[in-house]
């Protein structure tokens, strides 16, 4: 089993659902290997993501990046409705150039350390009204009407952007997480390829490591431990799709082992490292060009 369950998969530039269902759930810490947009609309949830809660309102809308670990919690007494967007990051990258990104929203809401946006005044929002219209397209049964959605999340995409370019939208500040913890998470992203240890830690925080555990794992769901091989993991991963050799990606990563590597790429992974490296150097045939390529498909798995 991998440290944290991946769910969806996404072979396209970006998909759009509209869900509501009224189910008491609580899903378990996940990720995806793409962007998530979720446009929440009614219902009592509280999303948490890579340590901090969030309780939404109406047409909050949620950045979730892709590896972001997160859960959300649903109470079943009432309707959850949402658009959900899934978007391939090679997609954000190709609507980039010296006029604009549409991957600002996301880059933004790191420097402000939030997920959440909220629209502060909804009747005079440009973001508001084509979130409307986005949202009433699935009723759209005339000509060309999955196409008309797709036109119209492009439009939602630049007014999103536009909205934080202008501070026309606001980067919610959740109270619901612990100050101690976030910073603990801040720390191993920043020294990932360097010896992290629960000792080490604990007296760089100055705090009980045994308490310094408790708390991680109440405030996070998950183990210190397993978050720091989790991000090991994606970085070496990473660095493999960019070229790196497997065994200069593993060591690069801050693991000491290649064999505790290798043993831990396949469990979260369900694959061995090599198999990545053959698909990040895709055999080019006569005539074929990214664009020609068709996707083999999508499978939606919430």
């Amino acid at each position: 089993m991998g440290i944290y369950e991946k769910r969806g998969y996404l072979n396209s530039d970006f998909r759009i659902f509209h869900l509501t269902d009224q189910l008491a759930k609580e899903y378990e810490f996940h990720y995806h290997e793409f962007h998530k947009i979720t446009i929440f609309i009614r219902g009592n949830v509280q999303y948490y993501i890579e340590g901090k809660t969030y309780t939404l309102e109406p047409y909050d809308i949620v950045l979730v990046e892709k590896n972001d670990l997160h859960r959300i919690q649903v109470d079943g007494s009432m309707p959850y409705e949402r658009i959900i967007v899934y978007i391939s990051p090679g997609f954000m990258a190709d609507y980039k150039n010296e006029e604009y990104d549409l991957n600002f929203c996301f880059q933004k809401a790191k420097e402000e350390h939030s997920h959440v946006l909220r629209i502060p005044s909804l009747e005079k929002s440009s973001l508001f009204k084509i979130t409307n219209r986005l949202e009433r397209s699935f009723d759209d049964t005339e000509y060309a009407g999955s196409l008309y959605r797709q036109l119209l999340f492009l439009e939602f995409m630049i007014q999103l952007n536009r909205a934080a370019l202008k501070k026309r939208i606001e980067f919610l500040d959740t109270e619901r997480y612990n100050s101690k913890v976030i910073s603990i998470l801040n720390y191993i992203n920043a020294h990932l390829t360097e010896a992290l240890d629960i000792d080490s830690l604990a007296d760089t925080f100055f705090i009980s490591k045994y308490y310094m555990m408790r708390l991680f794992k109440a405030e996070t769901g998950y183990t210190i431990g397993s978050y720091i091989t989790y991000r090991r993991l994606l970085l070496a991963r990473n660095l493999i799709e960019e070229g790196a050799p497997i065994t200069e990606a593993c060591f690069a990563a801050g693991f000491r082992d290649y064999s505790t590597f290798s043993r831990s790429y396949k469990a979260e992974f369900k694959e061995p490292p090599r198999n990545l490296q053959s698909k990040s150097k895709p055999p080019q045939q006569a005539g074929s060009t990214p664009e020609s390529r068709k996707p083999p498909g999508y499978r939606f798995l919430q």
